[in-house]
């Protein structure tokens, strides 16, 4: 196949790379390099690994030039900041990608993936959603292999949502390891984490046992234990004392967690969603308590049952 990778980072680079070794013909375009339309012309597949922040943009570019049998993929975790209202959910990237090219087959790529690992031919797994069962097939043909393994799944929604709500657990995660509060307290903070995710996406309407799922549970396990994970580092850093600002000057990429936990939080105290850990990551991202303080209105809590 001609796949077309839209994004030149760490991840669409490992996944352009992942393609070619399958022996596909592969194009890799980003603004600041490549022939766009050399990339897009008569692309097969689309995968699109960009930033939240991008996508609506690229769907402008690529909108009157993609042809009309492409497969499009998505590889970003993250919610879109300019929707959501009181009545309306935010928009996933899959979402933006579906209203803008209605006819095409759309697809999610999700999972515990820290490209690093993948470039140095570790080995991964991953998962690709679509409403679409063929798409996800094609997907998963077209990036198997004995060091990357694809699974498929039918529940987009979750597996979409998954992706972008672990990075806002890692954060805490994160400020959790910065202060050197041990093992079991970040053991806690990652299972009530994928509790909280699970409230989410039930709200959002989406299977809760995909959130144990490499979508949901890996994703959030592979993010939350690695120096690696961008959204980890955000969190450890202002453990460290650092300022939001410096922190993500220092990034190599995108912390997708800082926006996602913003669309996030108003999208709970709009719906009156229970969130304890997201706000007390909302409030250290805007400065509003300390990693200490964040820490105690955790602990302070209310008792209630696990379940």
């Amino acid at each position: 196949m001609k796949v077309a990778v839209i994004g030149a980072g760490a991840w669409g680079s490992t996944l352009a790379d992942l393609a070619r070794d399958n022996g596909h013909q592969v194009g890799v375009w980003s603004r600041r390099s490549g022939n766009f339309h050399a990339t897009i012309e008569n692309a097969d597949v689309v995968l699109s690994a960009i930033s939240m922040k991008g996508v609506r943009d690229v769907i402008e570019v690529l909108r009157s030039s993609l042809s009309p049998q492409t497969l499009l993929v998505t590889a970003t975790k993250g919610l879109d900041s300019n929707s959501g209202t009181a009545i309306d959910l935010p928009l996933l990237p899959s979402q933006l990608w579906q209203a803008a090219f209605p006819t095409h087959a759309v697809a999610i790529l999700s999972g515990p993936n820290l490209s690093k690992e993948i470039q140095q031919g570790l080995p991964a797994a991953s998962v690709v959603a679509s409403v679409d069962s063929q798409a996800a097939e094609r997907v998963q043909t077209a990036l198997s292999s004995s060091r990357f393994r694809v699974y498929t799944n039918p529940d987009p929604l979750g597996v979409e949502l998954g992706g972008a709500l672990k990075n806002v657990i890692a954060i805490a995660v994160g400020a959790c390891d910065g202060l050197n509060l041990g093992t079991n307290a970040k053991a806690a903070l990652v299972t009530r984490g994928l509790a909280e995710m699970i409230r989410i996406g039930a709200y959002w309407g989406a299977k809760a046992e995909t959130f144990y799922g490499l979508s949901g549970l890996g994703d959030l396990l592979a993010t939350c234990n690695s120096a690696l994970s961008r959204n980890y580092q955000v969190g450890y850093g202002l453990a460290q004392g650092k300022n939001l600002s410096d922190v993500l000057t220092q990034l190599e990429g995108t912390a997708e967690g800082v926006n996602t936990t913003q669309v996030l939080i108003r999208l709970a105290d709009q719906q009156k969603i229970s969130v304890p850990i997201s706000s007390q990551v909302h409030q250290l991202l805007q400065g509003e308590v300390t990693p200490h303080a964040a820490v105690s209105a955790l602990m302070l809590r209310d008792s209630k049952p696990e379940v």
